[in-house]
């Protein structure tokens, strides 16, 4: 049986709309690469992360979000904290919320991947670089 998208709703077992989710998709050009913003809402965002072959994020960490990684394509190496791994294609990986990481693209391709920002606030400002290969400001 096939219910229609307004019987869905109107049924008492149907999940309310998210009022506060927007979608955007904006995408911003780094040195090292690209993000584009899929959608954020209310204590979330998720991006899409591209990576050009043999470069690297800053050494950085984030006071009010954590983060989650998933490989889509390209090999990944990830600094979180004291550890190091190398991640491919449909790994993931998480970096809570204060601690210093970085994300890397020792491949030949370019290394694309879904980030899922939880937090308080989400905004660019929430960067504390330890060491950057651009010079950009800490």
């Amino acid at each position: 049986m096939v219910q229609s998208q307004e019987s869905l709703q109107s049924s008492s077992l149907a999940l309310p709309l998210a009022s506060a989710q927007k979608t955007v998709a904006a995408t911003e050009l780094r040195p090292w690469g690209s993000f584009t913003i899929l959608e954020e809402g209310r204590g979330y965002k998720i991006k899409r992360i591209e990576v050009k072959s043999g470069h690297r994020l800053s050494l950085q960490m984030h006071h009010h979000r954590s983060e989650h990684w998933i490989v889509v394509s390209g090999t990944a190496k990830v600094v979180c904290g004291d550890q190091e791994h190398v991640l491919s294609s449909n790994q993931s990986t998480y970096v809570p919320q204060c601690t210093a990481h970085r994300l890397e693209n020792p491949g030949v391709i370019p290394l694309v991947l879904i980030e899922v920002q939880n937090g308080e606030y989400l905004g660019e400002d929430d960067i504390v670089r330890f060491q950057d290969d651009y010079a950009r400001a800490k």
